[in-house]
């Protein structure tokens, strides 16, 4: 079999370790994709056959276990129906005896809107690990066609630690001005180094007995203003619930405002309650991320909780850290949010607990106490890790069904 060209960056005295042969590899031949090869291209095509299962493989060695490394590699590709799915690209990692240390690592970063587009990942090499095989498939789909070339295998130092401190405010007002009071705990209670303070749902509304529409303004507006004063004084960002104005409409809306006291984003709460509906609440129609300094944010709002689609809209977006706030809802679900999408989530609450959630689902800061915060620290940076299946957060990215739709009629 000719050889092809393989970009390595290793030590000097390992280069003559490393295998430049690739091989043909699909778990039975019915399903095996069409291969060829042109220059330094590595070539899979679907066949019409809907199962096409199957791809390149070359085996690396002179891994050393413990050290992190970063494979990247470029494709193009036509006749896909589920991109993520369909073109997933791993490392094996293999020890002394052919066995697998460990559990594969996915490259789920994918960059670029052009011919070709780029895909990453990095990830230390596990226990016991000595060699990579190095996977690159095409997963049903009948009508594609996919080249590969410039692959790179290089030791990176590990990630520092990417710290998040967030506050998160447990309050609920009563009285005709309760933004004034969230202002007045959130100056008491978070400390100097808080990035994120979290307030709750409607903090304009709480306690007041008025009507949504009662409080609705624009956004920005004057409470954006006043917490844009919070969020210079803190040097911190700021996220809470309103009810905007726009026209004739009404939206409960999350706003996520910056260091400097500018808006930077804001979120209309797509699944409205039935209570919300009869007050004239209109829904949004978006998942939107937002890059902060410390990395990705989406946000949700309460009612939102209880459904499966705007955390994993977001997850997909590239969120790593959802910030909700919330009137009440179920905590369960909301720790489900966070498993099943590998994400930080935090909320404000009323009849809600102030909370932060990781990825595996454990509470690392929780309070009920009216006038409180919960308060943490999270690393945005740190593997979260299933002895049996490895990171979950990479295998989500490759493994979901995204291309599965169906309507209520249980139609596809």
């Amino acid at each position: 079999m000719r050889q092809l060209s393989w970009i390595v960056v290793i030590p000097a005295a390992c280069l003559a370790a490393w295998g430049q042969e690739w091989r043909e590899w699909s778990p039975r031949p019915e399903v095996a994709p069409k291969y060829s090869r042109t220059g330094d291209e590595l070539t899979l095509e679907g066949g019409d056959n809907p199962g096409v299962f199957g791809g390149w493989e070359q085996t690396l060695p002179g891994v050393q276990a413990g050290q992190w490394y970063r494979l990247s590699g470029q494709y193009r590709a036509t006749g896909l129906g589920y991109e993520p799915l369909q073109v997933p690209v791993r490392l094996d990692w293999q020890t002394a005896k052919g066995g697998r240390a460990g559990q594969p690592d996915y490259a789920w970063k994918v960059e670029g809107d052009g011919e070709w587009r780029s895909v990453s990942m990095e990830a230390p090499a596990p226990e016991g690990a000595i060699a990579a095989k190095l996977q690159l498939w095409l997963q049903n789909a009948p009508q594609a066609r996919v080249s590969w070339k410039n692959w790179k295998l290089e030791p990176v130092a590990a990630p520092k630690p990417r710290s998040v401190k967030l506050a998160a405010i447990r309050l609920h007002p009563k009285g005709p001005d309760p933004v004034a009071r969230f202002l007045e705990i959130s100056e008491a209670k978070t400390p100097q180094g808080t990035d994120v303070i979290l307030l709750p749902e409607g903090i304009t509304v709480v306690g007041t007995g008025k009507s949504y529409a009662d409080v609705a303004e624009a956004v920005p507006g004057p409470t954006t203003k006043k917490l844009g004063e919070l969020a210079v004084r803190k040097k911190a960002w700021v996220v809470a619930g309103v009810y905007e104005r726009e026209g004739r409409l009404i939206y409960n809306t999350a706003v996520l405002i910056d260091r400097n006291g500018q808006l930077a984003g804001r979120y209309r709460k797509v699944y409205i309650p039935r209570e919300e509906l009869e007050g004239g609440i209109t829904p949004g129609s978006e998942f939107p991320v937002f890059q902060a300094d410390f990395g990705k944010v989406g946000m949700m709002i309460c009612w939102d909780v209880q459904y499966a689609d705007p955390a994993r809209g977001l997850a997909l977006r590239g969120a790593e850290l959802i910030l909700m706030p919330i009137w009440g809802g179920n905590e369960t679900l909301a720790k489900a949010r966070a498993i099943e999408n590998h994400l930080f989530l935090a909320s404000s609450g009323y009849d809600f607990p102030s909370l932060v959630i990781d990825p595996a689902g454990e509470t690392l800061a929780r309070t009920e106490v009216d006038g409180t915060v919960a308060l943490t620290t999270i690393d945005l940076n740190r593997r979260y890790l299933d002895p049996w299946l490895g990171d979950m957060k990479a295998r989500y990215f490759r493994e979901l069904r995204g291309d599965v739709a169906v309507d209520p009629a249980g139609r596809r």
